[in-house]
């Protein structure tokens, strides 16, 4: 992921910077409603700084479009985030997202910032430490180990 939009912010501040890509198959919706609000929420709350959101759709030939959030022209409350985007994703990023769809599917494409653990990150760095390894694992596979281990 491009780091052009990050220019203006300091690495010692940053919290660390996550992103999840929703496919929606053909005729469902997007990132709207419920969706939308909860995001939202978790911005207003200053969990989270959203670094980017973009929305890729894939034709039924493989073709490519890409909207910015700017370019919606019904943004409803999502408008409010508009103004703090950093635009960390990168042409290639999308195209290789793209790769990865079903055609005639739509993907939401949203890179955060943990503001939430910013604190902590800082802290780490500045006794020295470094970020050597990160994941996430899966609710499913977290909820089947916890159902096994009581058998």
């Amino acid at each position: 992921m491009s780091e052009a939009g990050l220019e203006g912010s300091v690495d010692e501040e940053l919290g660390p910077i996550d992103y999840i890509v929703v496919e929606f198959p053909a005729g469902e919706s997007r990132l709207t409603g419920e969706a939308a609000a909860e995001l939202l929420a978790l911005v207003s709350e200053g969990t989270i700084r959203v670094l980017d959101l973009m929305f890729v759709h894939k034709g039924e030939d493989g073709s490519i479009d890409v909207d910015e959030l700017e370019d919606i022209d019904d943004l409803g409350d999502l408008g409010v985030i508009e103004a703090t985007l950093a635009e960390v994703l990168a042409e290639q990023d999308l195209i290789d997202i793209a790769a990865a769809m079903e055609p005639g599917s739509s993907a939401a494409v949203l890179v955060w910032e943990n503001t939430w653990a910013a604190p902590f990150a800082v802290a780490v760095r500045r006794n020295g430490g470094q970020l050597v390894a990160s994941g996430r694992i899966p609710t499913q596979a977290l909820i089947a180990s916890m159902t096994n281990e009581g058998e």
